[in-house]
C-alpha cells in the first residue's frame, strides 16, 4: 500500500484526535473484541499521556498513548495499515523518549503478546484479574533496565 503519512505528537492536555483516536480503537473492539475501555478512562487516559498519532491525510490511521514514565496506555493502528511498520515506529517514538516501555498485553492476544516479543519485550509477570472484565494480563517491558521495586520482589521470592 502507497501512503502518505504525517507523524504528530499531541502534548498531554491536549486531545487532538481524541475522537478519532476513540472511533479507531472502537472499531478494533468489535472487530477484534480488544481494547474495552470505557469513554470516560480512555479520555482521561488519552488528555494525560502524550500521544504520537500516524496520519493519512486527514484520517487518524495509528497512535500510541504513552504516560511519562514510558508506560503504553494504548496503542492502536487501524488494520488496513497493519503489517506496514507503523505499530513499530509507534513504539519506537515512545522508547526514543524514555529507558524503558512497558505496557499490558491481555493473555489471550496472541497478535499483541507476538508483536511486542517481536519488538523486544519481555513478559515481566502475570496478574490475574487484570482487566474490568475479570482476564489476566501479562506486564511487559522493553529495556534492560529494572526499577528497584522488581528488584526487592524477585529478591523476596528467592
Amino acid at each position: 500500500m502507497s501512503v502518505t503519512v504525517d507523524k504528530q505528537v499531541v502534548p498531554p492536555g491536549d486531545d487532538e484526535h481524541l475522537s478519532a483516536a476513540w472511533e479507531l480503537k472502537e472499531r478494533i473492539r468489535e472487530d477484534e473484541d480488544l481494547l474495552k475501555q470505557r469513554w470516560g478512562f480512555f479520555s482521561d487516559a488519552y488528555r494525560r499521556s502524550t500521544v504520537y498519532a500516524y496520519l493519512d491525510g486527514d484520517s487518524l490511521i495509528g497512535f500510541a498513548a504513552a504516560r511519562r514514565d514510558g508506560y503504553l496506555l494504548f496503542l492502536a493502528v487501524d488494520p488496513a495499515y497493519r503489517g506496514d511498520g507503523f505499530g513499530e515506529r509507534l513504539v519506537a517514538f515512545v522508547a526514543d523518549e524514555h529507558d524503558d516501555v512497558t505496557c499490558h498485553a491481555r493473555t489471550t492476544n496472541q497478535n499483541a503478546l507476538e508483536f511486542y516479543q517481536h519488538l523486544g519485550f519481555s513478559v515481566v509477570r502475570r496478574i490475574d484479574n487484570y482487566y474490568e472484565d475479570g482476564a489476566p494480563a501479562f506486564y511487559l517491558r522493553l529495556g534492560d533496565s529494572e526499577d528497584l521495586v522488581d528488584r526487592i520482589s524477585e529478591f523476596f521470592r528467592r
